[in-house]
């Protein structure tokens, strides 16, 4: 019954995309485990009701260990914990991440993953509404939309960027990320467009396809140095889900190491501790990296979204697919350089044309917007570890975020960089004053406030990564039939929101595991 080619574990982005692309050949028999359930919850398919999702039954609601570089703050880190994954609850920013990331990746010996490599994936898996070209796909299963909303408060921030002295910039995905613009979005008329939605469901259909929902996997089992399937918690029972060819993890950045760890596979003393033999020693869990973000919060006369939730508007999102519901919140940024005499951005910023405060869960109740700067090439690196050998604990998570003065200096340039622009009209003009900001423009003061009200911008990666953990081929080392396919596999974080890059990822791992890529 539970006899499979391929065992995936984790329905988020790159489990969706290897389900559809892996089922493709009817002779295989593909299974998917996945610890949530069906993405049938309303607040996921509206745009602007995302943050609705935060510490619900749908979010694994993971915390940080204490941040050095936070004054001992902890964080919230939600992930998605449903079909689709996180890409089910973020803000639905398709961003590629800059040509000089796959470059350094390459360079570094991640043979096969330089942008000429990569493009022809983001480019495979796109459906551009704007049109194919040298950069756009169309025609393919994510379909990536101008914004239905263009809210006026994010209209008035690129102007305003415009006259701070940033260029305008309708495509970063294109021939240069620099400057500022709207975001283009994985919607689709206007309602989420989810790896679950572009990958997932049009292929629930196949006989040769099997989700497992509401099923934690406890851990990858071994026989003779290769994984042959992985023990599974469902239904109040344990099973065993066997791999006749491989067992493929896409759990995340976090679960992904911990599952690992469960197995064996990891720094050895910490296994030691946690009273798991050791099958691979490999420094699973560590590197970890994530863009840190401050915003920026302000008071204004201007209509926000906080008004969305009417039925006219409810009305104009069902009926014609646009409207401020279909906002993805963070409608508008760009990309910056806090110093001269580097080759790609450092920063990036986001606008939400609403109050988001206290990481997102803050109370809405009075217009205004959020700005905010981020730290985009960081150098801090944390490391994910095990809380208890038990499969159900959360695990350790340490960002170490702000730990290094080249990233202190990046966010609080970044800070001034933004400040500048809400000085200039027209947005100066929709503000009534500040909401939450730091007390002056001084690096003492910007720091004692980023440290304070900072957030994760949900983009952690790195914690299995190319080199130290798997081969370029995502192959686990030291262990056949295994491999490590989602964020966690990228060396660096990309300069830009990750969604888009996992799902490249699993496209070309796909082709790297049926052997199309050969």
């Amino acid at each position: 019954m539970y006899d499979y080619d391929y065992v995936i574990v984790g329905a988020g982005s790159a489990g969706c995309v290897l389900a559809s692309r892996l089922s493709e050949n009817p002779d295989v028999q593909v299974a998917v485990i996945e610890a949530g359930g069906p993405d049938t919850a309303q607040e996921i398919h509206v745009p602007a009701a995302f943050s609705r999702l935060f510490k619900s039954d749908l979010d694994w609601d993971l915390d940080t260990e204490p941040e050095p570089g936070l004054k001992g703050r902890r964080l919230y880190l939600p992930r998605g914990r449903t079909f689709g994954g996180s890409s089910s609850m973020n803000a639905m920013i398709y961003m590629r991440g800059n040509p000089a990331d796959y470059d350094g990746w390459a360079a570094a010996g991640a043979t096969g993953w330089s942008y000429a490599q990569v493009l022809p994936y983001f480019r495979k898996a796109e459906d551009n509404e704007r049109g194919a070209d040298a950069f756009h796909g169309s025609g393919g299963p994510l379909r990536v939309s101008d914004s239905r909303s263009a809210h006026p408060l994010a209209t008035a921030f690129v102007e305003s960027a415009v006259r701070a002295g940033h260029k305008r910039n309708d495509d970063f995905n294109a021939e240069s990320q620099l400057g500022v613009g709207p975001y283009q979005l994985t919607q689709r008329d206007g309602m989420r467009c989810s790896a679950a939605v572009a990958y997932l469901h049009p292929v629930l259909h196949r006989p040769n396809l099997t989700v497992l929902p509401s099923a934690l996997a406890h851990r990858v089992v071994m026989g003779n140095g290769r994984a042959t399937g992985v023990e599974v918690g469902m239904g109040g029972a344990v099973e065993v889900i066997s791999a006749r060819q491989e067992v493929i993890v896409s759990a995340g950045v976090y679960e992904s190491p911990k599952l690992l760890m469960l197995s064996g596979i990891g720094p050895a003393a910490a296994l030691a501790a946690a009273g798991i033999d050791v099958v691979s020693e490999l420094p699973v869990g560590q590197g970890l990296q994530d863009h840190y973000m401050a915003l920026l919060n302000f008071r204004t006369r201007a209509e926000s979204l906080m008004t969305a939730a009417s039925p006219e508007n409810a009305a104009l999102l069902e009926s014609e697919g646009r409207g401020p519901l279909t906002s993805n919140i963070g409608e508008a940024g760009g990309f910056y350089r806090t110093r001269e005499g580097i080759e790609a951005p450092d920063g990036q910023l986001h606008m939400a044309p609403v109050l988001f405060h206290q990481e997102g869960l803050g109370p809405v109740a009075e217009h205004g917007f959020a700005l905010g700067p981020c730290v985009l090439a960081p150098t801090s690196r944390g490391q994910v570890t095990l809380r208890s050998s038990r499969p159900d604990a959360a695990p350790r998570i340490s960002h170490n975020y702000l730990t290094t003065a080249e990233d202190r200096d990046c966010l609080v340039n970044g800070v001034r960089i933004a400040l500048e622009i809400v000085a200039q009209a027209p947005l100066a003009q929709a503000v009534t004053g500040p909401f939450d900001v730091p007390g002056s423009d001084s690096t003492a003061d910007i720091l004692a406030w980023a440290s304070a009200s900072g957030m994760t911008l949900f983009h952690p990666t790195s914690t299995c990564a190319i080199g130290s953990v798997v081969d370029p081929e995502l192959r686990v080392l030291g262990v056949a039939g295994l491999r490590v396919v989602d964020a966690s596999v990228f060396p660096s974080v990309p300069r830009g929101n990750t969604n888009a890059p996992t799902i490249m990822a699993a496209e070309k791992a796909a082709d790297l595991i049926t052997g199309a890529a050969r």
